[in-house]
């Protein structure tokens, strides 16, 4: 333990040795300052800058109609081919006709039997009126009684009422003919308008029903196709405020229509906006509006989803810089701004200032704003935008040197290095002894710092050596020791058992 004190004591001199070294308290020159990032930037200015408006929409039919049986009977033959363009007048289904014509043969019959009944009351007719004729002269004269006259006169009154009974028979054996004949039309089904013609609903064999069970087939006209899709209210409010306060100019005909499929390829079907709803829907809060597109080749299908892009708007004198030049912190969207600050030398240096912006729409333009961000607020014509480089501005008001500025420094020519003659030194051969006498001094401090330095080394590397060694020696003395206290408690162990 005596030894182990000794180290340490040994140690300590070490370590207040060092601290004794000359210049040893005095930290490393301390680097020079960060050097200012090398950025890219570009100077803002308004233009009027072409805009859109993206939604989702979903194809509809311009017309879609419903093929319903108008007749009821039992499918006997399906012509069309589902999912294919039928034309108005082709024939898609048959109805059986049996039973119609069943019912037409009845209706005939029917007629021919009020035909021969208005024959018979016609003579009736001509009987009563001969009657009539030569009992009234006969009365008149007293030879027959008045009964007999009135007679005669009952007579031939029924008898033209039975021609009028049988003239009504004859038309409600007619119109019975020719329900029964419009029924029979019926049970051809054919096309109402040209277009495409959907899934069957009733299979051949299967009984349909006019009315309650009539559904056969839908037909819809694709072109031109409806896109339909809403606009939400808040947006639908900043728009009309953005309009009447100029900030936004729409064509006087109207949003011209693009179209984008749900994978982002871009479709060649166009069209207007040809419908806008006066109020919202109030299970969505969105301000329905259709578009009509030119459909000729049939690429949109009803049901399908696609993106409305809402073209020809305008934002005159807008501010835009690329969308890289834009950064997210907790407050929002802010961009590097290059600005001139005095630093702690008095001198005037760039920095990059950061500046909170209100962004607005995605445009795509020339050059470097091919993929551009509009800025509503927050940027002034002429301000200076950083673009690239902002991921080494580690926070604001960092030095910054501009590609154009590094550009411009590299181009103006170095200083002439001064020279001085032998002629002149001489004067001054005092000052240069004095120099000299310094650079000696200081050779001489360094070389005893070196040896101080080699022999605080060669002390600690031997106190080291006889550290490792103690701490060998006591690990070896409790092994030993442990080792022995085990071997005697099995020994006790043993003669424990043994007894």
């Amino acid at each position: 333990m005596n030894k182990l004190n000794r180290l340490l004591i040994i140690s300590l001199a070490v370590f207040l040795t060092a601290c004794d070294l000359p210049n040893a308290a005095e930290a490393p020159a301390a680097p020079a300052g960060m050097p200012p990032a090398q950025v890219i930037s570009t100077v803002v200015m308004p233009m009027d800058v072409p805009v859109s408006f993206s939604y989702t929409g979903q194809v509809a039919a311009s017309h879609e109609v419903e093929v319903r049986a108008r007749t009821s009977g039992i499918i006997e033959k399906r012509l069309y081919e589902e999912g294919r363009f039928v034309k108005e007048g082709d024939l898609l289904f048959t109805i059986d006709r049996a039973p119609l014509n069943a019912a037409m043969a009845e209706a005939k019959a029917a007629l021919v039997s009020a035909k021969a009944a208005k024959s018979s009351a016609q003579a009736q007719l001509k009987k009563a009126q001969r009657d009539y004729a030569r009992v009234i002269p006969l009365a008149n004269k007293k030879l027959l009684s008045q009964s007999d006259k009135d007679d005669a006169e009952s007579a031939l009154e029924i008898a033209k009422a039975a021609i009028l009974q049988t003239d009504a028979t004859i038309l409600q054996a007619e119109t019975a003919i020719k329900t029964v004949q419009i029924s029979l039309d019926y049970t051809n089904v054919k096309a109402s308008i040209s277009g495409i013609a959907g899934r069957a609903m009733k299979l051949q064999g299967s009984l349909v029903q006019a009315g309650s069970d009539s559904l056969l087939t839908t037909i819809s006209q694709t072109n031109p196709a409806y896109v339909n899709f809403g606009i939400p209210e808040p947006k639908q409010i900043s728009q009309q405020q953005e309009i009447s306060s100029g900030l936004l100019k729409i064509p006087a005909s109207g949003f011209k229509v693009a179209l984008t499929s749900s994978n982002g390829q871009q479709l060649p079907q166009t069209g207007m906006v040809s419908f806008e709803d006066y109020k919202t829907d109030p299970n969505t809060g969105n301000f329905a509006v259709r578009a009509t597109v030119d459909n000729p080749q049939r690429l949109l299908s009803p049901g399908q989803f696609v993106r409305v892009n809402l073209l020809g708007a305008i934002r005159p004198q807008a501010i835009v810089v690329p969308q890289r030049a834009v950064l997210d912190n907790p407050q929002g969207k802010y961009v590097y701004v290059v600005g001139k600050m005095k630093g702690k030398d008095g001198n005037e240096m760039t920095v990059a200032q950061q500046r909170p912006v209100e962004v607005g729409e995605w445009v795509q333009l020339d050059g470097d704003l091919e993929n551009g961000w509009i800025i509503k607020s927050g940027l002034n014509a002429g301000d200076e935008v950083v673009t690239e480089g902002s991921a080494r501005i580690f926070f604001p008001g960092m030095p910054i040197m501009t590609a154009a500025a590094a550009e411009k420094a590299a181009s103006k020519p170095s200083a002439p290095v001064k020279t001085e003659d032998a002629t002149e030194k001489t004067p001054q051969s005092g000052g240069v002894t004095k120099n000299n006498s310094e650079a000696n001094q200081q050779q001489a401090d360094v070389q005893k710092k070196e040896k101080t330095t080699d022999s605080s080394n060669l002390m600690t590397s031997e106190l080291k050596s006889e550290l490792e060694n103690e701490m060998q020696s006591s690990v070896d003395n409790n092994t030993k020791k442990s080792i022995s206290n085990e071997t005697a408690q099995m020994n006790n162990n043993k003669k424990s058992s043994e007894q």
